[in-house]
């Protein structure tokens, strides 16, 4: 089905649930921590453009926050340059998405085609030992379901397995926050931000096959119906690959 059938028939869209991270405070740097805003405002436009249903969660529900520096209107400015995220942000209606965002628990990976996780600086705290949230991932990826994860999201694949015990990335090739771009945030700011490095753990892992590409450019990978995208530039272009896997 093409994107236009999708639109011009929506009794039958397409569906993707959008996972982002609860709000938490940094064991590094002290500060409050949620999710990326880019990384979920870029692909929920190209979703949306698709003609997709969408909604978004987190594992806990509630009251989501965007990470300061991926706010627009952050004085650091940053990312004063995402004119998507800004739009999302100013918008009372898709601000609303934010709120009382359902759990986990209200959720059923069932009931969707694509799950797309999204990080951020909270994911490395509230996303790594979540058993829950590693369940619904295995669960869906099992069923054949797309399963997409960027940035610091990409961190659960160094935890999640599948039923027979081995990861999801066994024999894999995935992608995930690079350590030059963690050299690069941490000299930004003049300290360490994240408790451990997505690369230089990913990279102890026997049988997988963990790549990058150029210090915050965009790159996303697909391996069969499990698509990573490198870090915040890459959201849309994860995106796309989910349309392309679920044959739009």
């Amino acid at each position: 089905m093409s994107a236009t059938l999708d639109i011009l028939n929506p009794t039958q869209p397409k569906r993707v649930l959008i996972i982002a991270a609860n709000t938490a405070v940094s064991k590094q740097t002290g500060w409050p921590i949620g999710f990326w805003a880019g990384e979920l405002t870029h692909p929920y436009w190209e979703f949306t453009e698709a003609g997709y249903v969408v909604d978004i969660a987190s594992p806990d529900g509630g009251d989501l926050m965007v990470d300061g520096y991926s706010d627009p209107r952050d004085p650091s400015g940053y990312s004063a340059d995402d004119l998507i995220s800004l739009g999302f942000l100013t918008s009372p209606k898709h601000v609303a998405l934010l709120k009382e965002t359902q759990s986990l628990q209200e959720s059923s990976w069932q009931d969707y085609d694509a799950i797309f996780l999204v990080g951020g600086q909270s994911p490395m705290y509230t996303f790594i030992d979540n058993e829950p949230l590693h369940q619904f991932v295995a669960d869906a990826y099992a069923a054949g379901k797309v399963v997409a994860v960027v940035c610091h999201a990409t961190c659960i694949l160094l935890k999640v397995k599948d039923d027979a015990g081995r990861l999801l990335v066994d024999g894999k090739m995935w992608t995930g926050f690079a350590d030059s771009e963690e050299q690069f945030a941490d000299s930004f700011v003049n300290m360490r931000i994240q408790p451990f490095w997505i690369e230089s753990e990913a990279r102890k892992l026997p049988n997988t096959n963990f790549v990058v590409s150029g210090r915050f450019k965009s790159f996303a990978v697909r391996d069969g119906h499990l698509i990573t995208g490198q870090q915040q530039y890459s959201g849309a272009a994860a995106a796309r690959l989910v349309i392309q896997a679920l044959g739009l």
